[in-house]
């Protein structure tokens, strides 16, 4: 190997300039691009999944692009294909928190049979198709939650992480380094 750094130097290196560049700690950057991230993720599909029981959204949408299998040109195409497999990752999504939570129309802690795992086979009815909606649409926004995540980072680290680490360590007595 002829870098001594390792496989990750230039990466290391351009995580430090944007620390020193917006004046975070870099690891309270990183607990920021997580709890970002993944909120990013929740409220929409909290806010999705509200919208379309309330518009009644969620099975025709989903129906329409479960349903829309004829083998022809148009629908083999990339869009189709991702639409359908965010559907398909989404109803096993739905059954697993259903399942989990007891909601969904889902009884807590059913099993799982044979007939409940099969992807999309048919109509998807009320709040699953409307979960199935959102965890799809929160898979497509992605590109525009991690650009989010990524420039609100800084931000939040000062407003919210920091002040919370130096709080941590004044109650444990310890001195914060600067």
């Amino acid at each position: 190997m002829s870098n001594s750094g390792g496989r990750f130097t230039s990466y290391r290196n351009a995580l430090t300039a944007i620390s020193r560049r917006t004046g975070t700690p870099l690891p309270s950057l990183v607990v920021s691009f997580a709890v970002l991230h993944e909120l990013t993720a929740i409220v929409p599909i909290v806010g999705i999944f509200y919208t379309a029981r309330s518009l009644g959204a969620g099975e025709r949408v989903v129906n329409a692009v479960a349903l829309n299998r004829d083998g022809s040109i148009d629908d083999q195409s990339w869009v189709n294909t991702q639409l359908r497999s965010w559907l398909d990752e989404g109803e096993q999504w739905a059954g697993r928190v259903g399942r989990r939570y007891g909601i969904f129309g889902f009884e807590k802690g059913e099993i799982v049979g044979k007939a409940q795992t099969s992807p999309l086979s048919g109509e998807l009815a009320g709040d699953v198709a409307n979960a199935v909606l959102a965890y799809g649409a929160a898979k497509a926004l992605l590109p525009i939650r991690i650009g989010l995540s990524l420039y609100l980072s800084p931000m939040f680290s000062r407003a919210v992480v920091e002040p919370i680490r130096l709080g941590g360590l004044r109650l444990l007595g310890r001195r914060p380094k600067s």
